[in-house]
């Protein structure tokens, strides 16, 4: 059975999406980028295609990569329903850190913490580095990661967390997400367990649980991965409109070019 027709991983792809129904607000900001770039986009980590299909539906070349067969599966249908995109998205399935794809691009991202969940720092360079080797020169690479401040980290000792309840758009179930997660200062990983119970209201819930190794990095970090491999930063931002990083900033967004 592959992990595209596993009904564990459909289910925990279906749930990502249910995690994102609440818009993160990023979509404006690649397309302001893809203007800027004006050619071709690669994303690693597409996921679900939550930005790589709208982007492909405004006209752009598109190739996104993923090594998770269900999230491929789901970015097919999206843009399925998105219309005629032929020509203009090309799903990928691969790992982020070590693939290679003929041609060059024009933007090349990894979106909204993903590179948080490529495993360790060697993996997160790895991953700097195949954005920077699929620039074309002057073509610019976008990272956005997680900030977490003190009292996100204190929350992560174990303890169960109501995140949300909600209906997912897709079934009409209600999905309630609660989670736990524990921090590991000395490697700056956090092992975070989602656990989504769903059902008709009154029906006995379905459960599903997923759990993942984040390492998190700091703007200084990000920027010190992005040198190493080749590209030269414009900025690192702290929020979608690319105001200045600051004190108290959530994220870390970080925008560089290859020379």
């Amino acid at each position: 059975m592959t992990a595209a027709a596993d009904p564990v991983a459909a289910a925990l792809a279906r749930l990502y999406d249910v995690d994102l129904v609440e818009d993160p607000g990023d979509l404006g900001l690649y397309l302001a980028l893809a203007a800027r770039a004006d050619g071709s986009i690669l994303e690693l980590g597409v996921g679900s295609g939550r930005l790589a299909v709208p982007l492909a539906s405004a006209g752009w070349p598109v190739t996104g990569v993923d090594l998770d067969p269900a999230m491929l599966a789901r970015a097919r249908g999206r843009a399925a329903a998105a219309g005629s995109l032929a020509g203009r998205l090309d799903l990928v399935e691969g790992d982020a850190t070590a693939i290679r794809l003929p041609g060059r691009f024009r933007l090349a991202f990894v979106g909204l913490n993903s590179l948080l969940v490529f495993g360790g720092r060697a993996a997160q360079a790895a991953t700097l580095r195949t954005l920077a080797e699929h620039l074309e020169p002057g073509g610019l690479a976008v990272v956005d990661v997680w900030l977490p401040d003190a009292d996100d980290l204190a929350r992560y000792d174990g303890r169960l967390i109501l995140e949300y309840a909600r209906a997912d758009p897709e079934t009409g179930r209600t999905v309630v997400k609660t989670s736990a997660a524990f921090h590991d200062a000395a490697t700056q990983t956090v092992t975070l367990t989602s656990i989504f119970d769903e059902a008709e209201q009154g029906a006995a819930p379905v459960r599903w649980v997923r759990t993942d190794r984040i390492r998190l990095l700091g703007a200084d970090e990000l920027r010190a991965l992005a040198e190493a491999a080749g590209l030269s930063v414009e900025t690192i931002a702290g929020d979608y409109q690319l105001e200045p990083l600051g004190p108290g900033a959530e994220r870390a967004i970080l925008v560089a070019r290859r020379p």
